[in-house]
Order: C-alpha cells, then sequence, then structure tokens
C-alpha cells in the first residue's frame, strides 16, 4: 500500500502525458468566444436571445429528445422536473445513497423527502434486485400510488443517477417502475454522451436532466436541462421556470408561484459552441480511459470501473475501485496522489450520513457503505486526450 500512490501516479503521467493534472477541466476548442461576444454585442445576454433556442435544438437533435428546456443549473433540472410532475410535500423520492448532494437537495427544495436505496458494487448506481425486493416488503398500494407501510407517506418517483456517466439497467428499472406505479426522472446530469442500448441518458423515463457545470463534458459557465417526450410537461416547466408568466405583449400577469430559473442568453451561446465539438470532445474522453484501461488492467489490487454491459459510456471521470482501502488509508493515499500534483477524489459522502439526511427513510446500505471509501476518480479531461 505504501507504494501505490507512486504506481498509480505514473500510470496517471503516463496517461495525461503531465506533470499535474486537474480533474476535469473543459476544453474550448471552437467559436465559444464568437458566440459570446455576438451575444455581448446583441445586448440580450439575459433570458432572451437567439442562443437559448438554438441550444435547446442541439440537444433535442443529440439526445433524442422531444423536448429540452434549459435552466440554470442541475439542480434546479431536478426540482422542476419533480414539481412538473406532481411532486406533493412529504412525498417520498428513492434515490441511491451514493449520488451528489443535489440530488437529495432538489427533493427537499420541494419539501419531499429523499428516501435512500443501495447501489451496485459494479455500476455504482441503484441496485435493481435489491430495490424490487425492498419495494415488495416496505410499500403497499393504494389506488394509483405506492405507500411505505412505516411511514405512511407516498412513494411517488425514483430518480435513477447514472454515476460517473454509467448508465443503469433502464429497462429493468422501468419494469419495476411499472409494477409500483412509480414515476421515473433520470439524473444524468454527468451522462451526456451515454447511451444505453443505444438510447440516450435521460430520456427513458418521465424526464431526465442533464447538467453543465465546468467539470462536465459540455459547460455553459453553468446551466442545466430537462429532457422529456411529454410536450405538456414541457410547456408546463417552461411556464414554471418563467416565474408562471402568462404571455402578452406587455402585461405582467401570473398565474401560480413561479421560480426565474430561465437559462441566460449568454449561457447558452457559450453551450452552442461546446455542442458543435461535442463528438470530438467524447472521442478524446474515449481516448483517456482506454490508456487508463490498458495501464490499470494488472496493478494487483486496484480495479479499473468499466461500462455495464450494454452501455456506451462517456466515461465523465475515470474511476479506480482499490479492495484494500479504507477511509484512513484512502485520505492517505489522496494526499499522495494530490500531492505529486495529481487532482484525484474520492466519490462523494453517503447522503444518509450528512446530518440534514441522517433520519431520512433508508433501505439497508451494504453494498454502498462497502465500497464508499474505496473509490477514487482521476484525472479526465478531455484536454488530455486532444494533446496525446
Amino acid at each position: 500500500m505504501q507504494s501505490l500512490h507512486r504506481e498509480i501516479s505514473k500510470i496517471i503521467k503516463k496517461v495525461v502525458s503531465k506533470n499535474s493534472a486537474k480533474l476535469h477541466e473543459p476544453l474550448f476548442a471552437g467559436n465559444e468566444n464568437k458566440y459570446l461576444k455576438e451575444c455581448i454585442k446583441s445586448t440580450f445576454v439575459s433570458t432572451s436571445g437567439k442562443y437559448i433556442k438554438k441550444f435547446e435544438e442541439k440537444i433535442k437533435k443529440f439526445t433524442g429528445s422531444k423536448n429540452a428546456v434549459a435552466v440554470v443549473n442541475g439542480t434546479v433540472a431536478l426540482q422542476m422536473a419533480l414539481r412538473g410532475l406532481g411532486v406533493k410535500t412529504n412525498d417520498e423520492i428513492l434515490i441511491p445513497t451514493l449520488t451528489f448532494v443535489g440530488t437529495a437537495n432538489s427533493i427537499q427544495h420541494c419539501g419531499a423527502i429523499p428516501h435512500f436505496v443501495d447501489s451496485d458494487e459494479n455500476s455504482l448506481g441503484i441496485c435493481l434486485k435489491n430495490l424490487e425486493s425492498y419495494l415488495q416488503k416496505i410499500s403497499f398500494k393504494k389506488k394509483n400510488f405506492i405507500y411505505n407501510k412505516i411511514t405512511g407517506r407516498r412513494i411517488f418517483a425514483v430518480i435513477p443517477v447514472h454515476v460517473y456517466g454509467h448508465m443503469i439497467n433502464m429497462e429493468k428499472l422501468k419494469i419495476i417502475s411499472k409494477k409500483f406505479k412509480l414515476k421515473i426522472l433520470e439524473d444524468a446530469a454527468e451522462s451526456l454522451g451515454s447511451f444505453y442500448k443505444g438510447k440516450h441518458a435521460g430520456i427513458f423515463g418521465d424526464a431526465g436532466i442533464i447538467s453543465f457545470n465546468a467539470n462536465k463534458i459540455i459547460t455553459t459557465g453553468g446551466g442545466g436541462i430537462i429532457l422529456t417526450n411529454n410536450s405538456s410537461l414541457a410547456k408546463q416547466i417552461r411556464h414554471l421556470i418563467s416565474n408562471a408568466k402568462l404571455q402578452h405583449p406587455w402585461k405582467f400577469v401570473h398565474d401560480k408561484v413561479g421560480w426565474n430559473y430561465r437559462m441566460p442568453n449568454i449561457n447558452a451561446a457559450l453551450g452552442c459552441a461546446q455542442m458543435e465539438k461535442i463528438n470530438t470532445i467524447i472521442k478524446y474522453k474515449e481516448k483517456i480511459t482506454k490508456k487508463y484501461q490498458k495501464e490499470f488492467e494488472n496493478l494487483k489490487g486496484v480495479s479499473f470501473i468499466n461500462q455495464p454491459k450494454g452501455c456506451r459510456s462517456n466515461y465523465w471521470l475515470n474511476s479506480i475501485k482499490i479492495e484494500k482501502l479504507n477511509i484512513f488509508s484512502r485520505d492517505k493515499l489522496l494526499k499522495k496522489l494530490n500531492s505529486h500534483h495529481y487532482e484525484c477524489r474520492p466519490t462523494w459522502n453517503l447522503m444518509h450520513k450528512l446530518p440534514m439526511y441522517c433520519k431520512c427513510p433508508k433501505s439497508k446500505l451494504s453494498n454502498s457503505i462497502k465500497i464508499e471509501n474505496k473509490i477514487i476518480t482521476l484525472p479526465s479531461s478531455p484536454l488530455y486526450g486532444k494533446y496525446n
């Protein structure tokens, strides 16, 4: 274990061909400056302007979604999708405990309650076998919904998270959700360019979201998008994020409480330029991944986390699992790797351990607890694929 950091550092250096590397940086290699200058010149830098619609159209075409609604970030996208789907105060929403805090926060922002379920050790997403048996045990049906036997609350939806861009078996999840009458909202924040059996992430369920934060596959600076094939749902969400303002040439008439969550035109301009290079960016990402896969193939005790069966992953963050790690040895290893100027990170702290969520309902979380301290994410910027 003492020499492991040296072996991993050597591998990272060989893959990125640099003496230092960030976890994930954006790649600006196209019309970003041009479109931003045009946007500023037009003066339409806020929530109206041509680039918003253009960006939504580009995302629709790439993902195959019938509708795309651009918003200010991925957490807001989840929140507004839940509201559009009809979540109510005190509804329970099933999510993996292994996820970014924004997934849980979006539920809380709706007045609903996160209900944590276990993850699969290989895909890192929801363990569907455990989910089905758990729901069979703790739920009962009433009219068109299911309820938690213990809390008495409605279990309204499930949010699968495609961790690091690795999609779960969405066909199986759809069967489970139909059986238990659950809405599906895909948290595909990290999964632009990921596919399951040829179908893009975010369009299997009732709705899905993608994030365009600066550390994602492409960036709009800050931003997110809601995908849905339900046009009436898209229309409702678009109304809600526009302060619930009724269309009129000059009057300010609002018919309900709304939010000002629209993506600004200047962010969408950046996104349009980024989307013009999306296939190139993914190609660079694939190049990095193949190098990591080859280099970690023979490193004893370390396994590279590969895409699940049926999935074509964007490998947003390349990651490894080290069997002998615990929280103390993991943090020691991370300290060493970062001291070598290679920005590596652990996975997220499990949601059910956070103080604001520790009393939320949960299933047995043995898989998640087992892998929490064994995952290390590696420098994965497309820049390293471009220059190697």
